[in-house]
């Protein structure tokens, strides 16, 4: 049987920052599980840059179906944790289930990959003090905020965390975080 990974998001997810991981993962040989605020069918959601946009704009994006609650985690069954960007961290941040669950994994010191709006959920549960985390840029005073320290990098490694700003680091944030889970992971 593959180890486990899971996967935390909700409505309004990036649908490049769900789907690379989740796939990529795969194609490593990990069984992924994506977790949501309820065990439903999620809206993904696309960001791209418009000329003359101060920001990104955002249209709907691919749906998929969360395998199951954050309330009906079982966090000793999975490796690691990918917390994935868009939206959804805004307000999966507000959820104990998913905020205990990701103290679960930063306190083990097991693997989490972060990215985009993703560590605005780490600082919620009270994990990025002390640490080094990227972001989406504008995220930086959000990463300071949560006591950490902000780094505008594609694959920021600290220790088992892996950050990166957005869906265009997917390749280097991805190979970044297969390298912690190879060197922490029994193969």
């Amino acid at each position: 049987m593959s180890e486990k990974i899971l996967m935390l998001t909700g409505d309004a997810a990036e649908t490049l920052e769900v789907f690379y991981p989740y796939h990529r993962l795969q194609e490593a040989g990990f069984d992924v599980h994506i977790a949501a605020p309820e065990k439903k069918r999620l809206q993904f959601v696309v960001h791209d840059f418009v000329d003359g946009f101060d920001t990104y704009t955002e249209k709907p994006g691919h749906t998929w179906q969360a395998d199951l609650a954050f309330a009906d985690v079982q966090v000793d069954d999975y490796v690691g944790l990918v917390v994935p960007g868009g939206r959804a961290p805004e307000f999966i941040r507000n959820n104990d289930d998913a905020k205990r669950i990701v103290r679960h994994f930063m306190e083990k010191d097991a693997p989490v990959a972060a990215l985009c709006h993703g560590p605005l959920l780490l600082a919620a549960a009270g994990t990025l003090a002390g640490r080094t985390s990227s972001a989406y840029p504008e995220l930086a005073i959000d990463v300071e905020l949560g006591g950490g320290t902000f780094e505008d990098g594609p694959a920021v490694v600290d220790r088992n965390l892996v950050t990166g700003r957005a869906w265009p680091d997917n390749g280097l944030w991805i190979g970044a975080f297969l390298g912690v889970l190879a060197a922490r992971v029994p193969a």
